[in-house]
């Protein structure tokens, strides 16, 4: 599983910049983001090659953050590609909370990450049917 830092913003000007700026200057980079916003707050979620320190710094930059473990795995990058793994997260009756795209690919396949319920019993799913799992080490490092 890969460590995703999630991040509570209020929806005003500067916020999202203060984020990306207290990571930069502690050397941490950003993999991957994404927000889900309201009028009033967001959830900035983000993949960063240093996870631990990333939380820890941001906390003591006054920001709440949390951690939260994703599943990343590599799909087709061809119509369908996605829908056919989703398929059989639908078969074994596993919800998706969401999911987003990783900005780099290793390979030629694309990139997703998900937030589910029941998120080991995907994994082994996915491994089943030979479904190319990710693990964090790698994905901190592309």
């Amino acid at each position: 599983m890969v460590k995703q830092i999630s991040v509570f913003l209020e929806n005003k000007c500067g916020r999202l910049v203060s984020v990306t700026r207290t990571l930069g200057r502690h050397k941490i980079n950003i993999r991957a983001l994404t927000i889900a916003d309201t009028s009033d707050f967001g959830i900035l979620r983000i993949i960063v090659d240093q996870p631990e320190k990333a939380l820890q710094v941001l906390k003591e930059e006054g920001f709440m953050a949390s951690v939260t473990e994703v599943v990343a795995v590599e799909i087709p990058d061809r119509p369908g590609g996605l829908a056919r793994v989703l398929e059989y997260l639908e078969e074994a009756g596993i919800n998706i909370e969401y999911l987003y795209s990783f900005v780099e690919k290793p390979e030629e396949d694309a990139l997703i990450l998900m937030r589910m319920e029941e998120p080991q019993k995907a994994i082994d799913i996915f491994r089943s049917r030979d479904v190319k799992v990710v693990e964090g080490p790698q994905i901190y490092n592309l």
